[in-house]
């Protein structure tokens, strides 16, 4: 099963943020970083339901580690591995 890299952001008077470094523009919001971590699946469930052409491919953590911006975007960031929910459509 695939997974894709997620970085997870916290500000003490926010929720949890969570973004995907190979799928930009897919992002979820969890009041606890369980939730958020669900979220962050299921948003990438529904992004990949009508998305156009191929998905992107996901990075290991190894290659983004050589990325500069990885590097900075990770800095105060918790990183996770995330697959993508499946049926969507079915449980909407």
């Amino acid at each position: 099963m695939t997974h894709y890299i997620a970085l997870i952001h916290k500000e003490a008077d926010s929720g949890y943020g969570v973004s995907f470094p190979d799928v930009p523009g897919v992002i979820a919001v969890g009041d606890t970083l369980d939730s958020a971590l669900h979220e962050a699946g299921v948003a990438l469930g529904f992004a990949f339901e009508d998305w156009a052409g191929e998905r992107p491919m996901p990075r290991t953590l190894d290659e983004l580690r050589k990325d500069a911006e990885f590097l900075e975007w990770s800095a105060d960031a918790v990183v996770a591995a995330v697959t993508p929910a499946s049926g969507i459509a079915e449980a909407a």
